[in-house]
C-alpha cells in the first residue's frame, strides 16, 4: 500500500531508522471558535471535547500523559522513539511563555523526538514560530494547521472563522524555518462538489506543504452537524464514493508529500453517521484496492508549479 503512496510510517522510519510512534496529548487549551472570540459554537461538526481527552483538566499532566502512552505503546510495538501530538483542540492559542512550558515539558522526556501541534491559521504569531523554529534545530516539529476545505463559501458555512487565504499567508509565514506544514482537510463538507474537493487539493498541492490529513466528515452526536443531518439537511457520503475521492485528491497532489491520514477515527460512542466510518481498515484497503486498480500513485497528475 506504502508505495502508492508516501505513508507517514515509511517517512519517519526512512528519517529515524526505526519505528515511531505518535502520543496523542491534551494540554487543556481552548479555541477561539468556542470561547466567544470568534464564537461560541465551534465548527459545525465539532463536539464540546474537540478530539480530546480531557486529561489535561483532570489533574493529568503532560509528563503522566506521555509517560502512560509510552508504556502502552511499547509493550505492544517495542517501540523506543515517540512524537508527542498536541491534539486537541488549538494548541497554539496561548500566551508564548505558557506554550514554551506545555511544549519543554513533553520534550523533556528522553524517549520524544518531536512534537506535531494541532492548531488553526489564525492563532499563530511571529513569537510562536520563533519558539518552533528553535525547537526545529534539534528535533523533528510539526505543526497542523486546519484547513478543511480550499473554498471560503464552505468554511462560512461550517463555521470555521478563517478563510482559506489566512492558511495561504500561514503557511508562507512558517516556511523556511526547519518547521514541517501539515494541512488537516475534511472531504463530504456540506454543499461541496467532488470537484470543488478536488480543487482542495490543487490548492494545498501549490503550496509547497510538507504533508496532509485527510478525514472524511462524519456526524458526531451534539453538533449543529448532528441537527442537519437529523433534521434531512446534510447527507454523508458513501463508503466507495469516499474512497473515489480519496484516489482522486492523492493523484493531485506532490509524490513527496508526506500522508499523515487517509480516514477519520470516529469514537464508537459518539458517532452518529455514517456507521461505515467505524471500519477504518475496510476504507483503507479500499483505497489501496481502488489504487491498484487504476494503476495509480500519489502525485500521478500533479502539476508542479515551476515558477
Amino acid at each position: 500500500m506504502s508505495n502508492r503512496y508516501h505513508d507517514l510510517n515509511t517517512y519517519l522510519k526512512q528519517r529515524y531508522g526505526e519505528r515511531v510512534h505518535k502520543i496523542s496529548v491534551d494540554a487543556g487549551l481552548n479555541c477561539p471558535n468556542r470561547d466567544g472570540t470568534l464564537s461560541r459554537g465551534g465548527c459545525i461538526y465539532c463536539n464540546t471535547d474537540g478530539s480530546g481527552t480531557g486529561n489535561f483538566n483532570k489533574g493529568i499532566s503532560i509528563a503522566e500523559q506521555i509517560e502512560a502512552g509510552i508504556k502502552a505503546v511499547s509493550k505492544r510495538f517495542h517501540v523506543k522513539k515517540f512524537i508527542a501530538y498536541f491534539q486537541s483542540f488549538t494548541n497554539t492559542y496561548a500566551p508564548v511563555h505558557q506554550l514554551k512550558r506545555i511544549y519543554e515539558e513533553a520534550l523533556s522526556l528522553d524517549e520524544i523526538v518531536g512534537l506535531s501541534i494541532g492548531t488553526r491559521p489564525d492563532c499563530v504569531n511571529e513569537p510562536v514560530l520563533r519558539l518552533l523554529e528553535e525547537y526545529s534545530r534539534k528535533y523533528m516539529i510539526w505543526i497542523e494547521y486546519g484547513l478543511q476545505s480550499a473554498h471560503d463559501k464552505t468554511l462560512l458555512r461550517i463555521n470555521r472563522g478563517h478563510d482559506a487565504d489566512c492558511f495561504k499567508r500561514t503557511v508562507i509565514a512558517t516556511r523556511n524555518r526547519g518547521i514541517q506544514i501539515c494541512a488537516h482537510v475534511i472531504l463530504g463538507l456540506p454543499g461541496e462538489t467532488r470537484e470543488e474537493m478536488l480543487e482542495t487539493a490543487k490548492f494545498i498541492g501549490g503550496l509547497h506543504l510538507d504533508g496532509v490529513k485527510i478525514h472524511l466528515l462524519y456526524v458526531i452526536k451534539n453538533t449543529l452537524l448532528d441537527t442537519q443531518y437529523q433534521s434531512g439537511e446534510y447527507t454523508c457520503l458513501e463508503q466507495n464514493e469516499y474512497i473515489q475521492i480519496v484516489c482522486d485528491f492523492l493523484e493531485l497532489l506532490p509524490p513527496e508529500m508526506v500522508i499523515q491520514r487517509l480516514t477519520g477515527d470516529p469514537h464508537p460512542n459518539e458517532l452518529v453517521a455514517p456507521l461505515w466510518a467505524l471500519n477504518k481498515n475496510q476504507t483503507l484497503s479500499g483505497i489501496k484496492n481502488e489504487l491498484e486498480k487504476r494503476d495509480s500513485r500519489q502525485g500521478k497528475r500533479y502539476q508542479r508549479n515551476l515558477t
